[in-house]
């Protein structure tokens, strides 16, 4: 395939390219402010709300989301499904980019971004969490680019240096699997250390375990949602095997995500019950708790089974679609909706609208990026002159 085949012919006045391009110069505006003013210029950040959308949007939802990648390089090079093979390379593009977004929008919220590097460098904090996080989060992006490097590697004709990384690739998903087991679930764990303040409904020992539980189900469903979206805006890019796995990937991993959402319900409640929370559930708070369960967690499981016994695969995408809502909204209920949720309405937390700007911004860059790489490199076709690894 020709990389001018995506690209000859293409208006660059396009709605796609006028609506990001607005939105990035909107962005870039934004960015200016944020880092010549201040925090207090462009958020509605305080001492009692110091975590706001950009991390409860851009940081956990976005390392949650950008699980695919290691869900699916697990699946194929450790459980040895290859009927998969061709989705690695898109989710892998996807968590490379995820991560790095996440890395990004961490610029932006903290106080000193330029001092990022110090815990690792001058007073290394480790006995923090997030110090485990940060040092797990950077290794899984190193990896993660060493592991789409190939893909690069074969656009630029360096043969030799993309077969020694190929070689590796048992290796770097074993790695990637052990580091997203850590510092997912460590993001979960970051939440114990404020027992009083998160509400006694999401508040739980087992908190680690549904983090790293529903980061697996956001990668399943996200590569069923990514996956549909390349089909639709990118099929002419596609060979047969890219092709042929419309309807394989959907199904396998629609099958996976029902059994695993079906575990995680059920953990839930044995959460529940060993809080002795139940009369929670009776409250405002308890209605909107299981909107989540049944609405996100329930709902989802019980549609991809029946999606996956009548290979209706129009339902198991919508139900990807509405499966990684449910992650956003349940990462906005942990680190937002039920926290601080003792304090009155009038010292709660609402984003500034400068602040969901620049998470907007942020998720237009990576899409900008995403559209950029697979027009030009092979990542939904097997370059002509290389083997499948």
């Amino acid at each position: 395939m020709s990389e001018n085949t995506a690209t000859m012919g293409k208006p660059i006045f396009s709605p796609f390219n006028i609506v990001a391009g607005a939105i990035l110069l909107v962005g870039g505006i934004l960015t200016i402010l944020r880092f010549t003013q201040g925090l207090d210029a462009v958020t509605n950040l305080s001492d009692y709300n110091p975590w706001g959308i950009w991390i409860g949007f851009d940081l956990l939802v976005g390392v949650a989301l950008a699980a695919g990648g290691f869900v699916t390089s697990a699946t194929v090079y450790i459980f040895g499904m290859k009927r998969y093979h061709a989705a690695v390379r898109p989710a892998i593009l996807t968590g490379f980019l995820g991560y790095a977004l996440v890395v990004l929008a961490l610029h932006y919220d903290v106080g000193r971004p330029w001092r990022l590097p110090y815990p690792f460098i001058m007073q290394r904090g480790t006995t923090s969490l997030l110090f485990e996080v940060a040092a797990c989060v950077a290794l899984y992006l190193t990896v993660l680019f060493i592991e789409f490097s190939p893909a690069a590697l074969e656009w630029l004709g360096l043969k030799r240096a993309r077969n020694i990384v190929v070689k590796l690739t048992l290796l770097l998903t074993i790695f990637g699997v052990v580091l997203s087991t850590l510092h997912q679930s460590s993001l979960g764990a970051l939440f114990l250390i404020a027992p009083s303040k998160l509400h006694p409904l999401w508040y739980t020992p087992y908190l680690p375990i549904y983090f790293f539980v529903t980061a697996v189900i956001a990668g399943l469903s996200m590569v069923i949602f990514e996956s549909t979206l390349s089909h639709r805006f990118f099929s002419h890019k596609m060979d047969a095997a890219h092709l042929a796995e419309k309807d394989t990937v959907p199904l396998g991993f629609g099958k996976a995500a029902a059994f695993v959402l079906a575990g995680y319900f059920i953990i839930k409640v044995i959460g529940i019950s060993a809080g002795n929370t139940w009369h929670y559930l009776a409250t405002g708070y308890g209605a909107w708790y299981l909107v989540e369960l049944l609405g996100f967690v329930a709902l989802p499981a019980f549609l991809y089974a029946v999606g996956v016994r009548d290979k209706n695969i129009t339902l198991i995408r919508w139900t990807a679609a509405w499966t990684v809502l449910g992650i956003v909204v349940n990462r906005f209920n942990i680190c937002l909706v039920a926290f601080n949720w003792h304090l009155p309405s009038s010292e709660r937390y609402f984003p500034h609208w400068m602040e969901i700007g620049i998470s907007v911004f942020i998720v237009t860059l990576g899409v900008v990026i995403y559209r950029f790489i697979v027009t030009r490199m092979p990542v939904l076709y097997e370059h002509p002159d290389y083997d499948a690894h």
